[in-house]
């Protein structure tokens, strides 16, 4: 998996790293130590969302991910979460937990992209569902029906 991260005086580097599709122990954040995690979430080899331990207690106290465009954007502030909808149209605050399909066997990830607050996108195993308008309601849904990490259909959620 590659990442690239802009330096503070505006260059860029470039990694490249073994490991599949979620690549612990790397970095990102700059503090020295390697505990934040990089996850590849569409399989093209570049990462797309990046975890950070700010205060490295070992949690996840933010988010970047890549907006489909090549840029990193933040995402939720230190420690937050987000608000999210259900299918079912109905809102749900950043404490409850995830559960966008109501299926509670799976739980899942949500990103937002534009730091509003407010999910842009979650992910499921094999489906993703995007908010392609900032409206807060589900747009699009993606399936991978093969399991190579892509998607395979696009439809209505």
């Amino acid at each position: 998996m590659d990442y690239c991260l802009g330096d503070p005086d505006g260059s860029a580097t470039m990694w490249s790293v073994d490991g599949g599709p979620r690549v612990e122990g790397v970095d990102v954040d700059g503090d020295g130590l390697t505990d934040d995690v990089l996850s590849d979430l569409d399989g093209d080899g570049i990462a797309d969302l990046a975890t950070l331990d700010l205060d490295d207690d070992g949690v996840a106290e933010a988010h970047v991910s890549d907006d489909g465009t090549g840029t990193w954007t933040v995402g939720p502030g230190r420690g937050a979460a987000v608000r999210w909808f259900g299918l079912d149209g109905a809102e749900h605050p950043a404490s409850d937990p995830v559960d966008v399909d109501g299926d509670p066997a799976t739980a899942e990830r949500l990103v937002d992209a534009d730091g509003d607050g407010l999910a842009d996108r979650a992910f499921g195993a094999g489906v993703a569902w995007v908010d392609t308008d900032g409206d807060g309601r589900w747009d699009v849904r993606l399936a991978d029906t093969d399991g190579d990490g892509r998607a395979d259909t696009a439809g209505s959620p």
